[in-house]
């Protein structure tokens, strides 16, 4: 596995530079380069001292429906003994620089670089930057979708270095997913991996499915097929899919190409918005 992950450390360009990029917005999906992630774009949380982050995606209509996901840049010494206020929120985090100490339900864990780690609803946990340098870390936020009969799933630390990859059939090796939660427990409702393609690697149809995606590009270059386009995308660039657009890609070289991706999983689709009255007692009654 690669020494170092990509993530941005800010900056500001001179006014020389062209304003054209490869940002693009559009109701299907979006893509976000990495040059976009400036420091006049941070945002800073309560409760988090020594820290700025990234807001890569939002609940927002039109746009991201399930999650959000955040780079956290955590200053030596700098963290959170309350990092979430939504105690109805579950969270990975991924670690691509430095150092993070978690403290989870009183036990502390180190995550360095390929650190993982699952944080289920009212988790109790607390996190800092023990180390010298910058710590930059991923972190995906859900609200949790309880399930009557199953409980939540409990908590996981884990490093991908330590975790075979599941090569996909018939690729020979150039398609493979890191896989931190078993794929047949139901009391998750979103998964968080890490897909791999080797130079020329693909994904040979147009994927249309119901599941939403967030993907950052750790390391290498691909041209990605979004809906009816194909775009570009290289190491720090960040891509938004809406459920059922169609997408493909095809990994260019000279190394690998590697994201991080996320998508909501194992739940029924919501047939009425949030707050619309159930079904009246005498229909559940024939139901039961």
């Amino acid at each position: 596995m690669p020494a170092d992950y990509y993530a941005p450390t800010g900056g500001h360009p001179p006014q020389t530079q062209l304003l054209t990029d490869r940002a693009i917005f559009t109701e299907a999906y979006a893509v976000i380069p990495k040059g976009t992630m400036r420091d006049i774009v941070t945002s800073s949380l309560p409760f988090w001292e020594g820290t700025r982050l990234w807001v890569l995606s939002r609940p927002l209509s039109g746009f991201a429906e399930t999650f959000s996901q955040y780079i956290m840049e955590v200053a030596p010494g700098g963290g959170s003994n309350r990092p979430d206020t939504d105690h109805g929120a579950e969270g990975v985090l991924f670690v691509v620089q430095g150092m993070a100490r978690l403290t989870l339900s009183g036990a502390p864990h180190d995550l360095t670089p390929g650190g993982y780690a699952y944080l289920p609803p009212g988790s109790g946990w607390t996190l800092h930057n023990p180390g010298g340098e910058t710590l930059r870390f991923h972190w995906i936020r859900k609200a949790y979708q309880q399930v009557e009969g199953l409980d939540a799933p409990g908590p996981i630390v884990a490093n991908e270095r330590d975790i075979a990859p599941t090569v996909m059939p018939g690729t020979n090796g150039a398609w493979a997913t890191t896989r931190f939660v078993d794929p047949a427990d139901l009391r998750h409702d979103m998964h968080v991996t890490i897909v791999t393609f080797q130079p020329g690697g693909v994904i040979p149809f147009l994927e249309t499915h119901v599941m939403e995606h967030g993907l950052y590009v750790l390391e290498g270059k691909a041209v990605y097929r979004l809906n009816n386009d194909w775009v570009e995308v290289e190491a720090g660039d960040y891509m938004w899919l809406r459920a059922f657009c169609p997408q493909a890609c095809y990994a260019g070289g000279p190394g690998p190409f590697r994201y991080l991706l996320y998508k909501d999983v194992n739940r029924h689709m919501a047939l009425r918005s949030a707050g619309a009255p159930a079904a009246p007692a005498a229909f559940r009654a024939v139901a039961e």
